[in-house]
C-alpha cells in the first residue's frame, strides 16, 4: 500500500479566488446570483419550507380568483382533445345514437 499510494494518490483540487476587474461592491447584492424574472410574483417560491408550508401556500392559491374563462377553456380543450383520440383511434360514436 505504501508504493501504489503515492502512484495513485489523487491531487486535490486547486482554488481559485476571482474577483472581477470592473464591478464595485456598494451593496447592490451579489452579481452572480441568479435570479428568476417572475420569482417575486411566484407563491410557491421563498420563505415557506416544509409539507405543511406548501399545503397552506396551495390551498392560499385555491382560494384566489384566477382568471374567470380559465374553465371553459379548459373544458372546452379537454372536449377537443377527447374527440380527437377518439377520431384516431376510430371509435364509432354511433352507439351513442338510437
Amino acid at each position: 500500500m505504501g508504493m501504489l499510494s503515492k502512484i495513485t494518490k489523487l491531487s486535490k483540487n486547486k482554488k481559485f479566488g476571482y474577483s472581477p476587474r470592473f464591478y464595485d461592491d456598494k451593496g447592490e447584492g451579489n452579481p452572480y446570483e441568479i435570479e428568476h424574472k417572475f420569482d417575486k410574483y411566484r407563491s410557491t417560491v421563498g420563505r415557506t419550507r416544509g409539507l405543511k408550508g406548501k399545503i397552506g401556500n396551495a390551498l392560499e392559491d385555491m382560494r384566489k380568483e384566477g382568471d374567470r374563462d380559465l374553465r371553459k377553456r379548459m373544458i372546452i380543450i379537454l372536449v377537443v382533445l377527447v374527440l380527437l383520440f377518439l377520431f384516431i383511434i376510430d371509435f364509432d360514436l354511433s352507439i351513442f345514437i338510437r
